[in-house]
């Protein structure tokens, strides 16, 4: 594996596979032209990988994005992130909790509290995690993941701008592993005590993502404000931006809040509706959070206002190319194709 080093330490980096990627980015091409705006081809059942040991799984696997560069959604348009520097966590995981020495050996990065001021001139990320998929967002096939690392909801496979970290799927500037207050809350409601996979409780491997951006094609730090998104009629396609209904709904329009814009994700973060119970009936994040009926949830946001504050250390440093990541020629700018 190759290392990438920050002035603080030297962090892990899966190696890089072009030919992998080339896959992962005609399997979204193809889905896209199927009309089929969240979901791949469903597993196979022959599938004999199984994940006993997060901590292997997320340190020997090969990434599958082009390097320094992923998908995001900018004012409903795809768009390409190209990563200048590698990300920062700060303030560090014991700044914001103490008690987590543990944590704090396998991983510097949490979610639960944040400071956007901790990089001069940062601007919000909202990180769009598939809550509805359960478990499998976290990128283990005994989990219900798939082996690339996407997660699956219904028999069928989510895409999604990044897998989960340290599968084939999984996006470069991001970390391994994230610690979370929430995680611990998850695994105490399935009843694991002491973590899971030879981890230490609440860290578990950064999940499956998609990327919202209100702003801005220069180099900038962004910080992380992560949503919960648990009504998949509002999950959009990666290579679209688009969403489609997929589960039952009450509402007139139950794609209206696709999140692929800010002012979609304030709607949503006050709408209800019947989809986000059906969906998620024996959903563990869900149960944990209470059964919330609202479509998104974002940590410490409960308002339009709090939505911008960061609920993460998590800092990346990219630019933003306005060409669609996931199209031929992608991260290069308009009319240079082939030069």
């Amino acid at each position: 594996m190759a290392k990438v080093r920050n002035a603080n330490r030297t962090i892990a980096r899966p190696a890089i596979s072009n030919a992998i990627f080339a896959v992962v980015v005609v399997i979204l091409l193809v889905v896209a032209g199927s009309g089929y705006a969240l979901y791949a081809t469903k597993p196979s059942s022959t599938s004999t990988t199984t994940a006993t040991s997060v901590s292997t799984l997320v340190t020997t696997s090969t990434a599958t994005v082009r390097l320094f560069m992923s998908g995001g959604l900018y004012n409903g348009s795809v768009v390409t992130f190209i990563y200048q520097y590698n990300y920062k966590c700060v303030p560090s995981l014991l700044e914001f909790f103490a008690n987590q020495t543990a944590a704090a050996q396998k991983t510097d990065c949490e979610v639960g509290a944040g400071n956007s001021t901790a990089e001069q001139g940062a601007a919000p990320l909202w990180v769009v995690v598939p809550a509805f998929a359960g478990l499998s967002i976290f990128g283990v096939p005994s989990l219900g993941a798939t082996t690339q690392g996407f997660p699956t909801f219904d028999n069928q496979t989510i895409l999604t701008d990044c897998g989960a970290s340290g599968t084939p799927s999984g996006c470069p500037d991001h970390p391994l592993l994230l610690y979370s207050p929430f995680f611990t809350a998850v695994e105490q409601h399935l009843g694991i005590n002491s973590g899971i996979f030879g981890l230490p409780e609440g860290v578990l491997p950064t999940p499956a993502h998609s990327h919202v951006i209100d702003c801005c094609f220069k180099t900038i730090p962004w910080y992380t404000v992560v949503v919960l998104d648990f009504d998949p009629n509002i999950f959009p396609n990666p290579v679209t931006g688009e969403c489609t209904q997929v589960v039952p709904s009450n509402l007139t329009n139950p794609t209206q809040n696709c999140l692929n814009t800010y002012s979609a994700l304030i709607n949503a973060l006050t709408t209800k509706s019947s989809s986000v119970a059906s969906a998620n009936t024996n959903n563990p994040i869900w149960q944990t959070l209470g059964d919330p009926p609202i479509q998104i949830v974002v940590p410490g946001a409960a308002t339009a206002v709090q939505l911008s504050n960061a609920n993460s250390n998590l800092f990346e440093h990219f630019t933003v190319n306005s060409t669609n990541f996931y199209l031929p020629c992608q991260g290069q700018p308009l009319g240079t194709c082939g030069a």
